[in-house]
């Protein structure tokens, strides 16, 4: 079962989170040739993303860390959004880690 964690995401700024992923023995969970996949999306029904995080995984460490970069984050608009967290093993079988709101907010500096 997943974690339920809401994001605060800046409009027009970088975004990054680390996300530690453990068995459920509660240990930190080997990554290796591990894939991860994470969306935003407006609604659960949405038939398309809003914006796809890009993932890096820090196999023996057990995380993987979700990044949006300025540009995608202005092209959002302010509000509520729902995202996930989902990876899969090598051997195919796919486990949500996280998922919850995001909720983009507004900024007010522009260049």
């Amino acid at each position: 079962m997943a974690i339920i964690a809401n994001l605060y995401i800046d409009q027009g700024t970088d975004f990054t989170i680390t996300v530690d992923v453990t068995d459920a023995a509660g240990d930190i969970l080997d990554l290796t040739s591990y894939s991860a996949l994470a969306q935003v999306r407006k609604t659960y029904s949405s038939s398309s993303a809003a914006v796809a995080f890009t993932t890096s995984i820090s196999a023996a460490l057990g995380q993987v860390t979700l990044s949006l970069n300025d540009t995608q984050t202005k092209a959002l608009e302010a509000g509520r959004y729902v995202y996930d967290l989902n990876i899969t093993s090598p051997g195919g079988v796919t486990t949500r880690v996280v998922e919850g709101q995001a909720v983009v907010t507004p900024g007010v500096s522009r260049s």
